[in-house]
């Protein structure tokens, strides 16, 4: 009996310890299995970090036809700019005085016509107006009278003094007859001066009229009068300025001014008109300070654009005082993103990617288009690709560039519009559209 229930006891026991090596080596299959799945998934998710961070900040925007017309986008090429030896200062456009003209009259009178209006180009010599009075007659009736009592006293002269010489006369008489013929001389000759004065031909018949001329060519800037206004001697009637010898007066503080010297380049900004940029050269530096400001004028000749520009007009203007030039684009082409700075660069010989998957799908079927099965050809795009850069010193709407990576040499490059290109980029990302 006893033999009986130790067997049973060992049978027992062997089972219990079955069961129990089953169910540990169970759990241990389990947790490697588990263990095995999460190296995979972080080895997956390391694979695709890397693999996105290998990608970098390149990335490809694709416009179609209509969106690359309605956005504006203007290509270009690096320019060579200095922006880096440069004196900055600020100025007006300014006209020599000899450039600018008052239009007055030398006696007064009444407004008769007025031949041009405000704006109007004229050239010297031309007549702007006329004025009346009775006194323009009456000055060239003196004239006349003078010129016949010269041409007499001066017969009268000639014969006195041959009789003087002679003994026939008196000294006195002969005298007599030179004074008044010196007196009408003089008289004459003013007369003469007056009429030339007036602009009015002395051989012409006496007329109450005479013109209003100008003395320089230009452009008229205002006039003071009207039909029938009376005119005062020395008044100023209209004004006329000669826009052809512009110039510049920048005003260069004193820590800048042992840089500065003629013969310099320089290159303005108009602020009120685009930004346009405008060159010329330093002509002549001041030789004392303006005012209280401790600043001193240099005066710089415009080299273009000066037929469009008027007395007063504000700049902003750079001084070239090196010679080193840096590869420089307009400001509007530098987009930042994530940190970083980028430019957008044109990349040709692009077809649309949704007809290359088709032409690829049914060149893989072996399917043959019928001519009225034909797919209609794609519009033209435009692919894009954004390249990082590292910008520097920025003047006058352009600014230096260092590419971090190399582009063709003639690579066309977005000048105007890249933010256009930027936001399509943000837009096609977060819209769930496809990124190149």
């Amino acid at each position: 009996m006893k033999k009986s229930n130790i067997l049973y006891a060992v049978i027992a026991g062997v089972i219990i310890v079955g069961i129990i090596l089953y169910f540990s080596l169970r759990h241990t299959a389990t947790d490697g299995h588990k263990h095995g799945d999460e190296e995979a998934v972080k080895t997956e998710e390391k694979g695709h970090a890397e693999e996105k961070e290998e990608a970098g900040p390149n990335k490809e925007v694709e416009l179609n036809e209509a969106q690359y017309k309605s956005s504006g986008i203007e290509l270009g090429t690096f320019s060579q700019k200095n922006l880096s030896a440069v004196v900055s200062a600020n100025g007006y456009t300014e006209l020599p005085p000899q450039n600018q003209a008052d239009v007055s009259v030398f006696m007064s009178g009444i407004v008769k016509s007025i031949a041009v209006t405000e704006g109007q180009a004229v050239r010297k010599g031309q007549v702007l107006a006329t004025i009346e009075s009775p006194e323009f007659a009456r000055l060239q009736e003196d004239y006349l009278t003078s010129k016949s009592n010269l041409e007499f006293l001066t017969l009268e002269y000639d014969r006195q003094k041959t009789l003087s010489e002679q003994e026939v006369n008196s000294k006195k008489v002969f005298q007599k007859t030179k004074a008044e013929y010196q007196t009408e001389k003089a008289r004459f000759s003013s007369l003469q001066r007056q009429l030339s004065v007036l602009h009015i031909s002395p051989n012409s018949t006496p007329s109450a009229t005479v013109p209003v001329i100008a003395p320089i060519g230009g452009f008229v800037t205002e006039i003071n009068i009207k039909i029938g206004s009376n005119v005062e001697a020395g008044k100023p009637l209209l004004g006329i300025v000669d826009n052809s010898k512009l110039h510049v007066d920048l005003l260069v503080y004193e820590k800048d001014l042992n840089k500065v010297k003629p013969g310099q380049n320089v290159r303005f900004i108009l602020t009120n008109e685009g930004n346009t940029e405008v060159n010329g050269k330093i002509f002549s530096v001041g030789k004392s300070f303006e005012n209280e400001t401790k600043s001193v004028a240099v005066h710089a000749d415009i080299s273009n654009y000066a037929q469009k520009l008027i007395p007063g007009q504000y700049v902003n203007a750079l001084i070239d005082i090196g010679a080193s030039n840096v590869s420089a684009l307009p400001v509007d082409a530098i987009v930042k993103a994530e940190g970083r700075e980028f430019i957008f660069v044109l990349e040709e010989g692009h077809k649309e990617e949704g007809h290359k998957e088709e032409e690829a799908h049914d060149e893989k079927e072996g399917h043959a288009h019928d001519d009225g099965d034909k797919h209609e050809e794609p519009g033209k795009s435009y692919h894009f690709q954004r390249v990082e850069v590292k910008t520097g010193t920025s003047q006058l709407g352009f600014v230096q560039v260092t590419l971090l990576q190399e582009i063709e040499a003639d690579a066309k490059i977005v000048l105007k519009g890249a933010y256009y290109i930027q936001s399509h980029l943000l837009k096609s990302e977060g819209g769930g559209g496809h990124e190149h």
